[in-house]
């Protein structure tokens, strides 16, 4: 359709909302077909072309030809670009200076990041005072504290003073840089500090620093702001040469709840504040428009949009403008809409058309979900293509009268060619938008020579509020390759700047940057499991559909022995943890009789097996990965139905047992052939590996198809029989993946499956010696009673792989944001209901910064919502069981009287599960708690700087070492913690669960387990038999090798290095 549309310059006779499933289509579409479909609606005939590249360069002649072209911000970004370690400590530094309250921190962090810096290779080098200013501070402060540490004299008489000396340097060198990014720390400062650019023929619009409210209170604040700003405007007038200003607002800003799975929320309640502010800039004629944020949130945005405009009042207005990303694949059809909608509405809507701003966190956001697509392009080109493509449509007879164009840009190339797009549409009704410090010099130059209208879109707030707008600049600007750089850079020739996008991309070997790997690919030779995007309309829709049908389903599961159900056995109903009263399927438990069957199978199905070899086992465990991804929406279901589990909690778990497979049968394929070492003359020695036997594997309930297939998967691909026995809580689960191994072709008699009774069962199984290894995750003190069993035995002493619980910490200093520290509590501890061996139990609070993130904890907790795990909505459901819930409400009973309680979320509606609401407590030691408690619960520690070190020794005297969190931006903080922790996994400003198998190994030490670590290089070892052959090939009496290499030449030595042969993989 979109192809059509451009060809035909002829608007769809559709609605909005019938064109709308259009964005979400194209959000998929392959980036050949959409840049090339760009391209097509671009391309200019050769005297078009040529007369842009000719008015192009000479745009950037005439600017190079004058005088103090660079703005003070421009000559920074460039000196301290972000190709060297100068600039990125630059970034790090205004990223976190004037936030941090203490100076012990702040004199730490300093020392962290300047020392070994080469600032004086700056100095000079710019005739700009802030850069030279900056220079000078970090000069200054860099050679105090290289002194320091050289000349324990010098030490010893100034330490005092240079520390205040130091501080002071830095803080007003990060503060006259803050000063550069924004416009006034009020709107009044801003509008007064704006007023000489205006008497130039400039006009503003204004964005209140401030996005991605995290509570309500925030949000309100915000939305206070964003009404003094609008009544301070409002009394702005227009000048001569410049329109009124206007106010840019984010939406993120205005509710903590803006997402896609809280919409009900967002067409209520964050409709309601958007709709005042917009009778309020139509009353004071102050024009607004909403910021573009993540496209996760586009389609939500729009949708909002749309009923905005339902107000007659606003829609009459036409002041309310959208602003749209030309580096995303929906830009153009996004327009579309909006030119739909207008005309529906008989109205105009303004549209900013920007580059974009999320570039990085899109790429790594799409890589990390496993979405194995991006929302926008993958080289800068195409983004280019885009915005021209964008900017012909905006300018053409199509959206003439129904869209007012603003065109966002600090490119020469692209304010020329829209220049003259605006010429051949005979359509001058349109705005040019620059940043504020940047673009100064290509702005005045096209307002003297065309005479444009030209805004300029200023930040304005507290310099300690800019950070996430400051990276961003930072990131945009401040690399080599910026247009904003090479504009003034007499270095780069004028020619490399004027050659158009089309031709550009031209040059490439292909469409899409191989650079930017798409995440299918982001681990090389194994394929990356597949993710859901539940944001967008495209992939939710089919997939809600799919998993709601089987939401319906009942299910059976029984002992599997030899690929047969064991039939004769009682069976038990089950009903859903999350509601008591919803069946889910009836479930046969085994007996100690099908246990000695199960085993006697398994011992007699072992020999053939692992003589298959590894790479044929292998091959059928990558089927099995496929089956799991294709029946994705049943196994969500059945994990949400019989473990509680949320929607997100069961994409992560099936992603997770797929990314088990892939990893376990690539590393499997290592082994296939036998090692041959470098030996004398006349001998030959090889190592190689089978399987030990038959091991039993025994999983948790909390991952019911992710450990127990990745305890099940590593045994099998090394060799070895199993016996599998699944949590008493999910046998379904377990039922189901087993069934889908022997469709992938796994012989059905080298795998039983035996749910019921753990002890029963267990006691049985692990004390019968034709079990070589037992594979356990769950609690410490069963896998300690598994241990006195084995241990008990007679015969061959069998292997133990033990993964257990954690007393998990996270220590967090005053150099940490809060907002971000937030995030990342909440995920850790609350995701899956706590219920994750590696959640996050007690949060260690630097005092200095203690009370603000407790404020946010307790803000974010006020709006989590606790239900049923089949909603979109929920954050935490159901924990297992009655048991579990009874032993934490307990705990929270006791400490609720002791008056510890900071924080609870809201109780769940839901009256027939076994619901916690997250919960948290201030305590004054790690010591206080006797045990892990299982569940939504997180206790607080305040602590002062200085205790640190006696704060690891207590973490450590738990005897627990699983999962750690830090939060700190000094690297040297980060480090202390990691050398003195007894830890297994460490997190560092991230959160602390979720560790992606093959790139994060997971496993502790201690009480939290044996090692080695699942997901690891090392897992599979521990699964296999060694054996080393030597042969004395010399024995028949000579060696005809040697005979043959002494009159051989001499082609250079033999590796060192272990060579691998082909040979069969078992013995």
């Amino acid at each position: 359709m979109l192809t059509k549309i451009l060809q035909d310059q002829q608007l769809p006779a559709l609605s909005p909302t019938e064109f709308f499933p259009l964005i979400g289509k194209t959000y998929l579409e392959d980036e050949d077909i959409c840049v090339n479909r760009l391209k097509e609606s671009l391309t200019f005939d050769a005297t078009t072309s040529n007369k842009i590249r000719q008015e192009t360069f000479s745009l950037i002649q005439d600017i190079r030809s004058k005088p103090d072209i660079e703005s003070s911000l421009d000559a920074l970004l460039r000196e301290y670009n972000l190709s060297t370690k100068e600039g990125l400590v630059l970034m790090c530094l205004a990223e976190a200076y004037l936030r941090i309250p203490d100076k012990a921190s702040a004199d730490a962090f300093i020392k962290d990041k300047l020392t070994g810096i080469d600032w004086e290779s700056h100095r000079g080098n710019s005739d700009k005072s802030l850069v030279n200013f900056a220079t000078w501070g970090l000069i200054l402060t860099g050679n105090i504290i290289d002194v320091n540490e050289a000349s324990g004299i010098f030490k010893r008489v100034c330490n005092k003073l240079s520390e205040p000396i130091i501080r002071r340097a830095t803080y007003q060198a990060m503060k006259v840089m803050g000063k550069q990014f924004v416009l006034g720390e009020t709107i009044e400062e801003a509008l007064s500090n704006g007023r000489k650019l205006r008497d130039k023929g400039y006009t503003y619009t204004f964005d209140m620093l401030g996005e991605a409210a995290m509570t309500e209170a925030d949000a309100e604040r915000y939305f206070q702001d964003y009404k003094q700003a609008l009544l301070a405007v409002g009394k702005e007038s227009p000048l001569p040469k410049s329109p009124k200003p206007s106010l840019s607002i984010k939406l993120s800003a205005l509710h903590s709840r803006y997402n896609v799975a809280n919409k009900d929320l967002v067409m209520s309640e964050l409709f309601e504040r958007v709709k005042e502010l917009a009778l309020l800039g139509k009353e004071r004629e102050v024009e607004i428009s909403i910021d573009a944020e993540e496209a996760d949130r586009l389609e939500l945005s729009l949708e909002l949009f749309e009923k905005l405009l339902e107000v007659n009042e606003i829609a009459q207005w036409g002041g309310l403008g959208l602003v749209v990303q030309g580096y995303a694949k929906h830009a153009l059809p996004t327009l579309i809409w909006a030119t739909l909608l207008a005309k529906s509405k008989k109205t105009t809507i303004p549209v900013r058309l920007v580059k974009g701003a999320y570039w990085d966190t899109e790429i790594k956001d799409s890589q990390v979900r496993g979405l194995n697509n991006f929302p926008l392009f993958s080289r800068k080109e195409s983004t280019d293509i885009s915005y021209l493509a964008c900017a012909k449509y905006l300018l053409s007879p199509m959206a003439q009268n129904h869209i007012k164009p603003q065109f966002a840009t600090h490119n020469a190339q692209t304010v020329t060619a829209i220049l003259n797009i605006s010429d051949m549409a005979n359509n001058p009704h349109f705005e040019f938008q620059r940043l504020h410090g940047m673009g100064e010099a290509l702005y005045n130059e096209v307002m003297e020579k065309r005479g444009c209208s030209v805004r300029i879109y200023a930040p304005v707030g507290k310099h300690h509020d800019l950070l996430p707008y400051l990276v961003r600049r930072l990131l945009e600007n401040g690399a080599n390759s910026s247009f904003v750089h090479q504009l003034v850079d007499p270095e780069v020739t004028i020619e490399s700047l004027v050659e158009d996008p089309i031709t550009l991309l031209s040059q490439y070997d292909s469409i899409k940057n191989p650079a930017v790997i798409y995440s299918d690919n982001l681990y090389g030779k194994r394929r990356n499991s597949r993710g859901l995007n539940s944001n967008i309309s495209s992939t939710w829709n089919p997939f809600s559909e799919a998993y709601e049908k089987f939401l319906q389903k009942n299910w059976e599961a029984s002992p599997i022995i030899g690929g047969k159900n064991v039939v004769g056995n009682p069976f038990v109903e089950s009903y859903s943890p999350a509601d008591q009263k919803r069946f889910v399927g009836k479930v046969s438990t085994a007996t100690i009789e099908n246990v000695e069957t199960a085993i006697t199978t398994l011992q007699n199905a072992w020999f053939d097996w692992n003589a298959l070899g590894f790479k044929a086992r292998a091959e059928i465990i990558e089927k099995f990965a496929d089956l799991l991804e294709e029946s994705r929406e049943e196994l969500i279901a059945l994990c949400s139905l019989e473990a509680g589990k949320t929607i997100q909690d069961g994409v992560d778990e099936v992603r997770e047992a797929v990314d088990f497979c892939r990893y376990y049968a690539m590393e499997a394929r290592k082994y296939q052939d036998e090692i041959l070492f470098r030996s004398a003359t006349g001998e030959r020695n090889t190592l190689s590996y089978s399987g030990k036997g038959v091991i039993a594997c025994i999983s948790p309930w909390n991952f019911p198809l992710a450990i127990f297939l990745g305890q099940v998967v590593a045994a099998l691909v090394t060799g070895n029989t199993v016996l599998a026995k699944p949590a008493e809580a999910t046998p379904m689960i377990a039922h189901r993946a087993v069934e889908l191994l022997f469709e992938a072709g796994l012989p059905q008699s080298v795998i039983a499956l035996l749910p019921g009774d753990g002890k029963l069962l267990g006691d049985r199984f692990t004390q019968d010696p034709r079990v070589v290894g037992v594979c356990f995750t769950g609690s410490t003190g069963t896998a300690k009673a598994i241990n006195r069993n084995l241990a008990e035995r007679d015969g061959a002493i069998p292997m133990l792989i033990a993964e257990t619980g954690g007393q998990n910490a996270m220590f967090v200093d005053s150099t940490a944001l809060p907002e971000q520290v937030v995030h990342d509590v909440l995920q850790s501890a609350f995701v899956s209901a706590g219920q994750r061996c590696s959640a996050l139990r007690v949060l260690y609070l630097q005092d200095e910064i203690a009370d603000r993130i407790i404020e946010l904890l307790k803000g974010a907790l006020q709006d989590y919502v606790v239900g049923l795990p089949f909603e979109r909505k929920t954050d935490v459901s159901t924990v297992i069981d009655e048991r579990a819930k009874a032993g934490l409400m307990a705990h929270i009973e006791k400490l609720t009287a002791a008056g510890k309680l900071l924080a609870q979320a809201p109780e769940s509606s839901c009256q027939n599960g076994f619901y916690i609401s997250p919960v948290i407590f201030e305590i004054d030691s790690i010591l206080e708690l006797e045990k892990e408690q299982f569940g939504p619960i997180l206790h607080i520690v305040r602590y002062q700087r200085d205790d640190l070190p006696r704060l690891l020794d207590e973490v450590n005297r738990t005897g627990y070492g699983l999962t750690m969190g830090i939060h700190s931006r000094n690297d040297t903080f980060v480090n202390d913690i990691v050398e003195r922790a007894r830890i297994g996994n460490f997190y560092v400003n991230r959160n602390q669960v979720g560790a992606v198998v093959g790139v994060q190994p997971f496993g502790g030490m201690g009480l939290s387990g044996t090692g080695p670590k699942a997901g690891g290089p090392n897992y599979l070892l521990r699964f296999m038999s060694e054996h080393s052959l030597s042969i004395n090939t010399a024995a028949i009496g000579g060696d005809a090798a040697l005979f043959t290499q002494a009159y051989a030449v001499d082609e250079g030595n033999q590796s060192d290095h272990p060579a691998k042969e082909e040979s069969s993989s078992s013995k």
